[in-house]
């Protein structure tokens, strides 16, 4: 199949992404907002067209399905921890991003290694929180930009992604936890 050839093409796409993350990094710590604007657009689309051209064409791949969200954590991590480094967000907010996905992760591993095999499957919580973050993200790169964005949004912001955090990371522990006590009990 002709088209078989081009399937390197959404992996290619997703290291463009990761790639991204050091200008857009410099970009906000320097005050660059409208440079970082830019670059995060430019990696949503990125994201969009790897995602699309996986599942249209089958081009999908164990490699991509680690990296794509990976190289989308990546992203959003360091527009946090770049907005709190400048005191744009509170150190808490930080803690609280990094530290949900920290006992995702660590939580999965100890599945994995002491239950049986873990295939991470994002919730419903889980996709509106990375939804949340990715917006609140954008509104106040928006802001920092001086683009037409309301001021309210980057303390609304904060508390709905502290809230969207606390809610999704207990929902995993709790659907997690119940399925290593039932898998156990077996």
């Amino acid at each position: 199949m002709k088209s078989q050839q081009w399937r390197w093409i959404p992996n290619a796409l997703t290291f463009l992404r990761i790639i991204l993350i050091i200008p857009f990094a410099a970009a906000l710590l320097d005050g660059g907002y409208r440079l970082a604007l830019l670059i995060f657009i430019v990696a949503a689309f990125t994201d969009a067209v790897d995602g699309f051209l996986a599942r249209y064409f089958g081009w999908k791949s164990r490699l991509g399905a680690i990296a794509d969200p990976l190289a989308d954590k990546a992203l959003l991590i360091t527009a946090y921890l770049m907005l709190t480094i400048t005191g744009i967000l509170p150190v808490w907010l930080f803690g609280l991003v990094l530290g949900r996905d920290l006992i995702i992760v660590c939580g999965g591993l100890a599945y994995h290694y002491g239950v049986g095999r873990f295939e991470m499957e994002p919730s419903i919580p889980g996709k509106f929180n990375t939804f949340i973050q990715i917006l609140v993200v954008l509104a106040i790169i928006i802001l920092l930009a001086d683009l037409p964005m309301e001021s309210w949004i980057r303390d609304a912001g904060i508390w709905l992604v502290a809230i969207s955090a606390v809610y999704s990371g207990g929902h995993y522990v709790l659907v997690w936890s119940l399925r290593a006590w039932r898998a156990m009990r077996s």
